[in-house]
């Protein structure tokens, strides 16, 4: 089994990415704003999810260790 022990402020920095990818996404699909708008602050959005997941990735890996049963 594997524990993985992520301080409180890298659980909220993965939180606030993953919620800036689905805004994105939310921004893409909806009708909500003018399209030129829409597409532009929404793959901007995605692009910062994105581009955020290997810092995060590399953090949780790290914290990683094995644990015997």
């Amino acid at each position: 089994m594997r524990n993985v022990d992520i301080p409180l402020h890298e659980l909220a920095f993965i939180a606030v990415t993953r919620g800036l990818l689905g805004a994105g996404v939310g921004l893409l699909l909806s009708d909500y704003l003018r399209p030129q708008s829409r597409k532009g602050v929404g793959w901007t959005l995605i692009a910062l999810g994105a581009a955020t997941t290997i810092p995060i990735a590399k953090s949780v890996f790290s914290h990683q260790r094995l644990t015997r049963p």
